[in-house]
């Protein structure tokens, strides 16, 4: 809130403060919508945990795609924060001897809430996992500088791939998929997560594709279709562009910051009135990850792939994939 003048924001920091900011960064994407995290507010510090239950062993057997979707969500509580008017200090891994603990948040006020807080927080409720085929994105050139310029200071390498490396970026999908066709826990994890039933976590049968709307995005994740009519037949094979995030390596820390970094390029792509979905099974598995490491042309561990495209202003919003309650994930002592 601000005063009357407009300037310094007029706010009250207790409980419902964190509540409210924990909720709404709880729309961040996560592996098969798992939601892998769990936080705890005490003491006047929030604390981020994976939680190792939701972990999708057979398809993440190390968590890294896990934390990285904690890492998403720390940086929509950063965003969410700072819309209600707090400036969020974040200090990650706190206590070697536990790695599950993720960061701990401290707050303190900011002098000044802008437009551009406002908006960022309000793109994280308007943010979809868009699965179908995009147009390319309008005004590209000037939206990239603009990505990279975000990401240039931190420890995360932002590529943008070509259209002539597009052939070799679907074969790297269709070689984590062949390398997969037998293994039965995998598809047993993406049977159990897609399953119609779901009403607070998983991919409900709205967020996925048939298989002739599959077929026109050549990276993407071969979950079981659906029966939706080909929609967006106007588009053609997907036009998006892709991005690669990178890291100087795979640690735990390093999949956090590629979290954090791919917050930033979802919630700037869709202020920018773009369409993104995150594309992580080409760097599931060594052969595919190699693959794309190659197509970077650097010396860095691929994280995530992002399409950024665009999508029909007539297409109806899909629904929000569900989410559970917060009362499931925050604790307050």
């Amino acid at each position: 809130m601000r005063d009357d003048a407009g300037g310094m924001p007029d706010t009250m920091f207790d409980s419902a403060t964190i509540t409210t900011a924990v909720q709404l960064a709880s729309r961040a994407p996560s592996l098969h919508n798992t939601q892998p995290w769990r936080w705890v507010y005490t003491d006047e510090a929030l604390q981020l945990h994976l939680d190792p239950e939701r972990v999708v062993r057979a398809t993440d057997r190390s968590a890294r795609e896990a934390v990285i979707s904690c890492g998403v969500m720390l940086d929509h509580v950063v965003v969410a924060m700072a819309a209600a008017g707090w400036n969020s200090d974040v200090e990650r891994f706190p206590d070697p001897n536990h790695p599950d603990h993720l960061a701990t948040l401290q707050f303190s006020p900011l002098s000044f809430v802008t437009d551009a807080h406002r908006r960022r927080a309000d793109a994280i409720l308007a943010r979809r996992t868009d699965r179908l085929p995009m147009a390319a994105p309008a005004d590209w050139e000037s939206f990239e500088p603009l990505m990279r310029a975000w990401l240039a200071a931190g420890p995360v390498h932002l590529d943008v791939l070509t259209d002539e490396m597009r052939p070799q970026l679907a074969e790297a999908a269709m070689l984590s998929e062949s390398l997969r066709l037998y293994d039965s826990g995998y598809h047993a994890d993406l049977a159990w997560w897609t399953t119609p039933f779901a009403t607070t976590d998983g991919i409900p049968q709205s967020a996925l594709v048939s298989a002739a709307e599959s077929d026109r995005v050549a990276v993407s994740r071969a979950f079981p279709v659906t029966a939706h009519t080909d929609r967006r037949l106007a588009i053609g094979d997907d036009a998006a562009r892709i991005v690669v995030l990178s890291t100087d390596g795979y640690s735990r820390a390093d999949a956090l910051d590629a979290g954090e970094a791919l917050s930033q390029v979802l919630l700037e792509a869709t202020m920018a009135g773009l369409a993104t979905c995150p594309v992580s099974q080409v760097t599931e598995l060594h052969a595919s990850r190699d693959i794309v490491a190659n197509l970077i042309a650097r010396d860095a561990c691929p994280q995530v792939l992002v399409r950024i495209g665009l999508a029909p202003a007539l297409d109806d919003v899909p629904p929000p994939t569900p989410r559970r309650p917060v009362s499931d994930f925050l604790t307050i002592a």
